[in-house]
C-alpha cells in the first residue's frame, strides 16, 4: 500500500472565473455531479470549493457548502477535503465558517502568506460572462493571500486538534516548507504529513522540474521521508508532466479544475473526471498501482467519514 498513488482532484477553486471555461462546475448540482463522477474515474480524495450559485463567485457561505458537500458524501466513499483557503478576499473567520461546522476528516491549509496572481490571465479575455469576474482577476495583482504564524496556529488548534481534522499542507514556495518545518518542531503538526508541493502559481515556485526534486530532497532533510507522503500539484499547462515526474519520485498526484482547466494542448477539460483518468491511465501504464479512499485513510491515518458532521 506504500507504493500506491493517492489521486486528489479539485473540482472548482476559486481561482479560474466563468469566463475562461464553459465546463467549470458553478452550481451545487454541477459540483456534486462532477466531483461523483472524479471519484467514480479514481479520485479517492476530493477537494472542495463553494460558488454562489447566481454568478459563480467564490463563496465562503456554509449554506452552498451545504447543497453539495452531504450529496457528495453519500454518493461517494471519497475523502472530502475542504478548502480553508476560500480566495484571496475572505477572511480568515469566513474560510473557517463550514470547516468548523463540517469537521472533515481533511482540509487544505496554506503554509504562509503569498502574492498569489492570476492578473496576466485577464488579457486573454475578451467576453466576461459576470461584472464580478474582470476587477477580480485584474485585482489579484495587488492582493497578498494571508496565512500568518498565528493563523496557522490558529487552525491547527481549533480544526485540527479541536476537530480530529487533518491537512493537505500546501506549500507554494521553499519558506512554506520551512513554515511546516516549524510547526512539525512545535508538536502542533503530527505525522504522517500530506505534503502537496504546488509548482506553476505566480508569485510561489516555477514549474521546473528540478524545483521538485530539491523541494523532495529539503523536506526529506527538514521532515524525514517517513514523516511525510509527498504530493504534487502543476498549475495550468504544467499539470500532468509534473504530476508523472513526481509519480516517479515517490510523490502523489492532484488534478482537477482547479488547477488547470486543460487536458491536452488547446484541448480544455470538459469534467474533472476526464483529468482524473488521464493521470489515472498514465500512472497504471508506468506500473503504479492507485490507492482507493480507504487505503488513502489508512495512509494518512484520517479519522474515517463515519466522524464528520456533513
Amino acid at each position: 500500500m506504500a507504493d500506491k498513488v493517492i489521486i486528489t482532484c479539485a473540482v472548482t477553486g476559486a481561482i479560474h472565473t466563468p469566463a475562461m471555461s464553459e465546463y467549470l462546475p458553478l452550481t451545487p448540482d454541477q459540483i456534486t455531479e462532477q466531483a461523483i463522477e472524479a471519484a467514480e474515474a479514481g479520485a479517492s480524495i476530493l477537494h472542495l470549493h463553494a460558488r454562489d450559485p447566481k454568478d459563480g463567485r467564490p463563496t465562503p457561505d456554509p449554506a452552498v457548502f451545504k447543497q453539495f458537500v452531504p450529496r457528495i458524501a453519500k454518493a461517494t466513499n471519497a475523502v472530502i477535503n475542504i478548502t480553508t483557503g476560500g480566495s484571496t478576499k475572505m477572511s480568515l473567520e469566513d474560510r473557517l465558517a463550514y470547516p468548523l461546522m463540517a469537521k472533515p476528516e481533511m482540509c487544505s491549509l496554506n503554509m504562509g502568506s503569498m502574492n498569489f496572481s492570476i492578473h496576466p490571465a485577464a488579457r486573454k479575455i475578451k467576453n466576461w460572462r459576470y461584472d464580478w469576474e474582470k476587477p477580480y482577476v485584474e485585482g489579484t495583482e495587488d492582493i497578498i493571500f494571508r496565512n500568518t504564524f498565528r493563523d496557522i496556529k490558529h487552525v491547527l488548534k481549533e480544526l485540527g486538534e479541536g476537530c480530529g481534522t487533518k491537512f493537505e499542507f500546501e506549500c507554494y514556495d521553499l519558506g512554506h516548507l520551512y513554515n511546516l518545518a516549524f510547526f512539525l518542531e512545535e508538536g502542533l503538526v503530527k505525522p504522517p504529513i500530506f505534503l502537496q508541493s504546488i509548482y506553476g502559481i505566480l508569485g510561489g515556485m516555477g514549474p521546473d522540474p528540478e524545483n521538485l526534486t530539491y523541494i523532495r530532497t529539503t523536506a526529506d532533510r527538514l521532515i524525514g521521508r517517513e514523516n511525510y507522503r509527498f504530493s504534487i500539484l502543476g498549475a495550468g499547462r504544467y499539470q500532468m508532466s509534473l504530476l508523472t515526474v513526481g509519480a516517479i519520485m515517490g510523490g502523489n498526484v492532484r488534478v482537477g479544475l482547479e488547477d488547470s482547466l486543460y487536458l491536452g494542448r488547446g484541448q480544455m477539460a470538459k469534467t474533472n473526471a476526464e483529468q482524473v483518468r488521464k493521470i489515472r491511465r498514465i500512472l497504471e501504464e508506468l506500473s503504479f498501482e492507485i490507492a482507493t479512499p480507504d487505503e488513502a485513510r489508512k495512509m494518512l491515518q484520517l479519522k474515517g467519514a463515519d466522524k464528520t458532521s456533513f
